[in-house]
């Protein structure tokens, strides 16, 4: 199969069980696996509420620069966008560039940005999501459309308006126990698209890559775990676990979807097993060294693919981002961090 920038794989032993949908194809039928129940249910705490209005704000904020494609004018404006709202919100932000290389050798201007709230406080949580947007329409349904650049607002601009409204809500709040860092990661989604018949899982995630190979705690503070926000807006999303996150962080995958329970978003996060999925979340694992799970939508009966109809194709517009679904990814992201002790 052609390996999409979130790649889906059978593990071996499992396939008999979990029927996955890849980017081409998805059939109706899957079955998934269930996790077992959390023996100490988290329970509510007093964080605070989570403004799905100024989020969608935000991912429409991010749109309105256009395609945030990689070496485009869009793509700088937007990113220098994203850097002064964290500092707006107390954040001490600075920007890792670099010149990576695409598939296809194209260089690729890169900047990352980080962020960091509470920089007091000594325990950390790290939340990441990538700012760019995908040059290919490649899973659209309508071959014309595969070489027209994506809106991305799910795709990437959902993931850093549930960052900006959590960085917005806690930046003067004095009982938040542990400090954030934001990493909003550039470059992931220049892989190598479907119509080249070619499949390289190396060309997907580069700023992720570079930032993890270049990793070095501030003040050596590494943050305890980290949660990476990919697709987080998109209508009718449910978020399955994803495999990679329960092989390298189970304790974060049952603190996550426990928080979820107990903001009464569970509807949202099923304790089911989706897709085993290459994503920024691999590096940051792999090569930081830092415990990272992917929360991450997994459509089970969707004919055109398993990450949502509008993934990689020209509908991946505002007219598609719910407000719903980031209230329920931003609320659990709240209950997590307010969850926390020193």
């Amino acid at each position: 199969m052609h390996n999409p920038p979130k790649t889906i794989i059978l593990p071996l032993l499992a396939a008999t069980l979990i029927i996955l949908c890849t980017a081409a194809s998805c059939k109706n039928g899957n079955k998934t696996q269930t996790s077992g129940e959390s023996s100490t249910p988290m329970k509510a705490v007093n964080a605070p509420t989570f403004n799905a209005d100024s989020a969608f704000a935000f991912c429409a904020a991010q749109c309105d620069f256009g395609p945030r494609t990689m070496n485009s004018k869009a793509h700088d404006d937007c990113g220098e966008w994203i850097a002064r709202q964290f500092e707006k919100y107390g954040c001490e932000v600075t920007t890792q560039k670099a010149v990576l290389r695409g598939y296809d050798a194209t260089p690729l201007q890169c900047m990352n940005i980080i962020a960091s709230a509470h920089t007091d406080k000594p325990k950390r949580v790290m939340l990441c999501a990538h700012w760019d947007s995908r040059p290919w329409a490649d899973n659209d349904p309508d071959s014309t459309n595969w070489r027209k650049p994506v809106m991305a607002a799910n795709d990437g601009a959902s993931g850093v308006a549930v960052m900006l409204e959590t960085a917005r809500l806690i930046q003067n709040d004095t009982t938040l126990q542990v400090g954030v860092d934001f990493i909003c990661f550039d470059a992931e989604d220049w892989g190598t698209p479907q119509w080249t018949g070619m499949s390289n899982e190396e060309s997907w995630a580069l700023g992720a890559q570079y930032w993890s190979e270049h990793y070095q705690p501030a003040g050596g503070n590494k943050p305890a775990y980290g949660i990476l926000l990919d697709m987080v807006g998109g209508e009718n999303a449910t978020f399955y676990q994803e495999i990679f996150s329960n092989q390298f962080a189970p304790a974060i995958v049952e603190k996550v979807w426990a928080a979820a329970r107990a903001v009464g978003y569970s509807d949202y996060f099923p304790k089911q097993r989706g897709g085993q999925i290459t994503d920024d979340h691999v590096p940051v694992n792999k090569k930081a060294g830092i415990p990272c799970i992917d929360i991450i939508p997994f459509y089970p009966n969707c004919e055109q693919g398993s990450f949502g109809p509008t993934w990689h194709t020209v509908n991946d517009d505002m007219n598609h981002i719910d407000r719903n679904t980031l209230k329920a990814v931003g609320q659990t992201i709240l209950q997590v961090l307010y969850s926390e002790e020193k």
